[in-house]
């Protein structure tokens, strides 16, 4: 055979050889590299604390996981400082709440006493109506926040047992009679004609209604609705609702999307009672017993809605 022939040869060996470890190679790095894509979804998952490893003998490799895994470490690192701040925040909102309420009750308490002076002129009757108003309100904001903070932490055990829900919202509308009629409100209902049970928190419930139904007391102009729908397949679950509903002005404006962000404020004058927190604790409650909460407007009606599920 030729000598030229056979070097021909040799050479497509070799090239044939380097092919093979150059495809060998590359499916090497595939699999690295599959390997630290999971590997960086697994290190969005709370808890998961693993470095980034590779079995290929690549300096260049090496060292571009060594980088990764510096960066991870950083960004949990941040991480950890950002909770631990949240943590700090969230404790120093309860101990100022906390520390608030009883000078506040005292002060409270004195105005209701200087309101029983019957020397009082009628313009300090007035200023002090209106410092008491202020108090309340004050009161009522203190509350929200003492109520979040703790909401937020966790620390709250919930309690779920089966509940008749239809029963649970005509005990607490009766029980909060005088304060939708000192509103000059007409409550109207769409009940079906038997119970609805349901597993909640009978506590938890009832300060949703209680949040949903000072919501209406602000906004309402005369009547509002509360609408109870039983339960029925839906996408193959079964849901059954419960709907608060009111009336709303053409020119107030309500982002139902962001209705129950914690920075949401539908009062921009900030007159209306309270920190503005109220749905946002409707939110946080119905999360904490597996419940959803949504707001849509139909027919110039707000609907703000619980959905139960099993």
């Amino acid at each position: 055979m030729d000598k030229g022939i056979k070097i021909l040869i040799i050479i497509a060996g070799l090239l044939f050889l380097l092919v093979i470890v150059l495809i060998v190679h590359l499916a090497v790095i595939k699999r690295e590299m599959k390997k630290i894509r999971n590997e960086l979804k697994q290190t969005r998952k709370r808890g998961y604390d693993r470095q980034i490893t590779v079995t290929l003998i690549d300096n260049d490799f090496s060292l571009m996981t060594s980088e990764i895994n510096k960066n991870l470490d950083f960004q949990k690192q941040l991480k950890l400082e950002n909770e631990q701040a949240e943590r700090r925040l969230k404790q120093s909102i309860s101990n100022i709440a906390h520390d608030l309420r009883t000078p506040l009750t005292v002060v409270k308490g004195n105005l209701q006493m200087m309101e029983k002076d019957k020397s009082l002129s009628r313009q300090n009757k007035e200023y002090l109506k209106l410092a008491i108003e202020k108090t309340n309100t004050l009161r009522m904001m203190i509350d929200d926040f003492f109520e979040l903070s703790v909401l937020e932490s966790d620390n709250v055990p919930v309690e779920l047992k089966e509940i008749d829900l239809t029963e649970a919202v005509m005990q607490f509308l009766l029980a909060h009679e005088s304060v939708i009629k000192n509103n000059g409100l007409v409550p109207k209902f769409d009940f079906p004609e038997k119970s609805i049970f349901v597993c909640a928190d009978e506590q938890y419930l009832q300060r949703i209604f209680s949040n949903l139904l000072n919501n209406i007391v602000k906004y309402a102009r005369n009547s509002f609705l509360v609408i109870l729908k039983n339960w029925q397949e839906s996408d193959g679950k079964e849901i059954c609702t419960i709907s608060f509903a009111n009336e709303i002005d053409d020119n107030h404006y309500i982002d139902v999307e962001h209705l129950f962000d914690r920075t949401y404020r539908g009062d921009k004058s900030r007159n209306g009672q309270g920190a503005g927190l109220g749905l946002y604790i409707v939110k946080l409650l119905s999360q904490k017993q597996g419940f959803e909460v949504y707001a849509q407007i139909k027919e110039n009606r707000l609907y703000i809605t619980i959905q139960f599920q099993r």
